[in-house]
């Protein structure tokens, strides 16, 4: 009766520790959409956290791949972010483990209920972290372009790597009483240090998700302010014809008496290809979708490439303004790039919004072939060549597709985002 009892005691606590865990999880991890897989990440961090890591015990290396596999099989979005993401949680419950079981257990409690108290008081640590992290979690799963999840991968490596040195500085055989105690003493010193960094690490990830949205919004408000610059340009423009309109008349008078019909036809066709007779263009209906358009087409006329743009998109949308604009722009400065180097430069775009489906196709002629990686062309690769990353993250972030590459001599992107309704 008492083994039953503990044996529901200790799955009330791993269920205890997976809730926390899980909580502090969602912010971090794009989890997919079945209920099994999100069942199995509240199981798994349950499971894990519940796991007795002792120093020496080779278990921690033997945990490490399977709840990788687990991790990357319960969630969606870049492969980098979803490896750090997961080496973060490995670090912080496995760090803890350790800590609550080769000290905090044995200095505060002893005795058969000892591993129980070891699994509360893993639940109640876990919980203070999400408590004092909750007010700080984004709503949704943080966005972060491919090169900063690589940045986190790599700064994960460093607790992770001290994890595995403090749990196994005394495996591998026998040893006296005197190494383990320096094992100990050395695992107190090295543990707290990986619980704390895995902490830190995850208020870094918040930061830098606050930081890449307020860019993606600053690069949205620079394209409004280019187009409304325009349109106040040409707001000027239409002042002065209104101005000159006396003298132009009086122009176009003179010559139409004289009969001088050739030269007041060629008078009429210049002042017609004046820019303030030209209206603001209008793609679409939606705002942010209309600027990012009008500025790419005045870029693209600018270049000499000639802009074929139908966009069917309606006021709002279910995708962010900060990644339709993402989406819209690289597509179409990639396009602009690679047609530039043609003797006939085009760039034709499709973009509409049909019973929930939001399609994005951007076509442009190649001059030759293209990478199959998609690489940068530019000299500096170490600060270009992100945009396709980039736009595929979104992609799969909303549970799209996008597929690129050459066809026929020419350039197509496809970006397919379902489920926008």
């Amino acid at each position: 009766m008492d083994g039953a009892l503990l044996i529901l005691l200790s799955l009330g606590c791993s269920a205890c520790i997976g809730t926390p865990a899980f909580l502090l999880c969602r912010p971090f991890a794009d989890l997919r959409g079945r209920r099994w897989q999100k069942a199995l990440m509240l199981l798994g961090l349950g499971y894990m956290g519940s796991l007795p890591i002792w120093v020496g015990d080779p278990n921690l290396l033997y945990a490490l791949p399977v709840f990788l596999a687990a991790f990357v099989l319960c969630t969606r979005g870049d492969i980098a972010g979803r490896l750090a993401v997961a080496a973060v949680f490995f670090c912080l419950i496995m760090s803890l483990s350790a800590l609550i079981d080769n000290y905090a257990a044995e200095v505060l409690w002893g005795g058969v209920t000892s591993d129980v108290f070891a699994l509360l008081l893993r639940a109640m640590v876990l919980t203070g972290i999400w408590l004092a992290l909750k007010k700080r979690l984004p709503e949704q799963p943080v966005n972060l372009s491919p090169r900063l999840w690589r940045l986190v991968l790599g700064l994960a490596a460093m607790p992770l790597c001290s994890l595995a040195a403090a749990v196994l500085l005394s495996g591998g055989g026998e040893h006296s009483p005197q190494v383990d105690r320096l094992a100990l003493s050395l695992g107190l010193a090295v543990l707290p240090v990986a619980l704390v960094t895995s902490v830190l690490l995850l208020f870094s990830i918040t930061v830098l998700a606050e930081h890449e949205t307020l860019e993606q919004a600053r690069r949205l408000a620079s394209l409004r302010e280019v187009y409304y610059q325009s349109l106040r340009a040409r707001e000027s423009q239409v002042r002065q014809l209104r101005h000159d309109l006396r003298n132009h008349l009086s122009v176009l008078g003179g010559l139409l008496e004289q009969q001088r019909w050739a030269e007041a036809t060629a008078y009429l066709d210049e002042l017609g290809r004046q820019e303030g007779l030209r209206g603001p263009v209008r793609f679409c209906e939606n705002e942010a979708a209309n600027v990012v358009l009008a500025v790419k087409a005045a870029e693209l006329e600018q270049a000499g490439v000639r802009a074929d743009f139908r966009a069917e998109l309606p006021p709002s949308l279910p995708l962010a303004d900060t990644d339709l604009c993402a989406l819209l722009g690289n597509a179409l400065d990639n396009a602009r790039e690679g047609a530039a180097r043609c003797p006939d430069p085009w760039v034709r775009l499709r973009c509409r919004q049909d019973k929930g489906l939001f399609m994005l196709q951007v076509e442009n002629p190649v001059a030759g072939p293209v990478d199959p990686d998609l690489a940068t062309t530019k000299a500096d690769r170490t600060a270009h060549g992100f945009g396709i990353p980039g736009m595929r993250e979104i992609a799969q972030r909303c549970g799209g597709t996008l597929q690129a590459g050459e066809e026929q001599g020419n350039f197509r992107l496809v970006v397919c985002l379902p489920g926008l309704i």
